[in-house]
């Protein structure tokens, strides 16, 4: 199958010459998670997340990260140097491109532009259609889990995130796990004081974990990760046909399930596990 049977042509693109805070609007308003950057011919240049928004956006570092959101060129925030791919692609050879970059999304390009992008979204979507009964969840998941005490800190979490290079974190009560935290639900944070620098309060877009709107909450007291994670936690059986995996991923808007094994969680399975099984 290729890139164009499988890509999503609907993107959220801005150029090059907007603030961060225009990234930042558009990603709220349209409930996506990513824009595309493009140049004055509508070519893409880069690329920004709401993981590159939380990650490069906060903590100490150079003057511009004081400055309002609305003042500060999407350049400093995006990824440059980004990985295309055409639309005659095999969609395999994409998926290896995502695994080997450690990306979760490719913009298409064609001899016109920007065509299109394929996330793992849409990728999730293609093994729901096409690959069931391939892998059993317990042939793709993962048995590494990321906790933490749903008493911990966003700081904390963030933290975790960051040096398990993960993330998604399960959200762990009297050894039982409750809910589950990912980059939507912290989609944004800004930790230092304008004037000095120094990190007193944050402000979190926030994902409502019973459905999927935003709120925009602003706390100078510490927040905690069983304030933002998502309660409702769906599991999935490590013998069930990991088709059974994308299907509840998709329908719950969710990009990780946490497996278990006679009640008891023994890993966790995500998109990128299963789009490791369509090569």
């Amino acid at each position: 199958m290729k890139v164009e049977d499988v890509m999503n042509d609907e993107v959220i693109v801005m150029r090059e010459n907007e603030q961060v805070g225009h990234a930042r609007n558009l990603m709220l308003k349209h409930g996506f998670s990513r824009v595309v950057v493009v140049d004055a011919e509508g070519k893409p240049v880069g690329m920004v997340t709401e993981k590159d928004l939380s990650h490069k956006m906060r903590g100490n570092g150079p003057e511009w990260k004081s400055r309002p959101i609305d003042k500060i060129s999407i350049r400093r925030a995006m990824t440059e140097n980004i990985i295309t791919t055409d639309p005659s692609e095999n969609v395999q050879n994409v998926v290896e491109l995502m695994i080997k970059n450690g990306i979760s999304s490719v913009p298409v390009v064609d001899d016109e532009g920007l065509a299109g992008i394929v996330t793992k979204t849409d990728l999730t979507k293609f093994y729901n259609d096409k690959c069931q009964g391939k892998w059993k969840v317990s042939d793709l998941m993962s048995e590494h889990l990321v906790t933490v005490n749903e008493n911990h800190s966003i700081a904390h979490v963030i933290s975790v995130m960051e040096a398990n290079k993960n993330s998604k974190i399960i959200v762990i009560r009297d050894n039982d796990a409750v809910g589950i935290i990912t980059p939507e639900n912290i989609s944004f944070a800004y930790v230092e004081d304008p004037g000095t620098g120094v990190s007193v309060e944050k402000i979190y877009f926030i994902r409502n974990s019973n459905g999927r709107e935003r709120k925009n909450v602003k706390m100078v007291s510490m927040l905690t990760a069983g304030d933002i994670m998502k309660n409702d936690l769906v599991k999935i059986d490590k013998d069930e046909d990991a088709a059974k995996a994308a299907a509840i991923m998709l329908r719950e808007g969710i990009s990780g399930l946490p497996v278990v094994e006679d009640d008891e969680v023994v890993g966790i399975i995500t998109k990128t596990d299963l789009i490791k099984g369509i090569q």
